[in-house]
């Protein structure tokens, strides 16, 4: 029997740490297993926020010192797949990139070789099927209006995008969760 589990989704925190607290802390209630960073990370600082959890984490175009990233992510006993990361849970085959090399998105996505491929980079958060591919941007903890990150459950493959408000604006989440622009919530099959 295949274990359930819940990930949290983030991406594009472009080191904004209060941001990325925020989530941190709505991902907290949530009872997440494991987080999944889609890149922008933006400083080594935002890395020990998300060591509550075995956090995965992909590098984006606006990612720069490489070196002291990964050594953060190390030093956190954290995962850092560089560009591009391949995971297996809870029966599923996930994919994690940032998704600015379009094309290299758009073959992760057409090969068909994953359950659900997690992207960034453009802000904006969505959820579609491509062929036998869930497709999830969990949106931005940056420059997005308003802030989002992402739920999924395993192995059913449901996705819940959630708000995370400004440390001013009030409680996090449930009170202003949105759907994705395709009106779903959940993308099972």
């Amino acid at each position: 029997m295949v274990r359930m589990m819940r990930l949290g989704i983030v991406s594009d925190t472009h080191g904004h740490v209060a941001n990325a607290l925020q989530a941190v802390r709505l991902l907290e209630g949530k009872q997440v297993d494991a987080v999944l960073h889609c890149g922008d990370i933006g400083s080594h600082w935002i890395v020990p926020l998300f060591a509550g959890w075995p956090t995965h984490f992909v590098f984006g175009n606006c990612d720069d010192d490489l070196p002291l990233l990964r050594a953060s992510i190390r030093d956190a006993g954290l995962t850092c797949h560089d560009w591009f990361g391949e995971l297996e849970l809870a029966g599923r085959r996930i994919a994690l990139l940032h998704g600015h090399e379009r094309r290299r998105l758009s073959g992760t996505i057409e090969s068909g070789a994953y359950d659900l491929v997690c992207h960034g980079h453009t802000h904006v958060a969505e959820v579609r099927q491509a062929g036998s591919t869930l497709v999830l941007n969990p949106g931005a903890l940056y420059r997005a209006d308003p802030h989002t990150i992402a739920l999924v459950e395993l192995p059913a493959l449901t996705v819940r995008h959630l708000e995370v408000r400004d440390e001013g604006g009030g409680e996090s989440g449930e009170g202003r969760r949105r759907k994705s622009p395709y009106g779903r919530e959940a993308g099972g099959r």
